[in-house]
């Protein structure tokens, strides 16, 4: 994936994240807002987008995982094993 197409997804991730602080409160995805790469950080690297996405796909799976939604204990899992395997790219 190309980096305008990894900070699309990421802008588009954060849309998702907007919509669960308003349900479920900012202290939500703290993980994610430790890193600092925010979508508008266009002079981030890529591979720093790419984790960024990661992180925020972590938390949102586990936000979801607190409603009802179906195998979201394993999307959560396997997002972070996805943060981790690019945190050491």
């Amino acid at each position: 994936m190309h980096k305008e197409e990894l900070i699309k997804l990421h802008e588009l991730m954060s849309e998702m994240q907007d919509y669960f602080e308003d349900k479920e409160g900012d202290d939500v995805f703290d993980k994610y807002e430790e890193l600092g790469v925010e979508p508008v950080d266009i002079h981030q690297s890529k591979s720093e987008h790419k984790h960024a996405i990661f992180v925020l796909g972590q938390e949102i799976a586990e936000t979801m995982a607190e409603d009802d939604f179906s195998d979201r204990g394993r999307i959560s899992e396997r997002m972070r094993e996805l943060a981790e395997k690019n945190a050491d790219d």
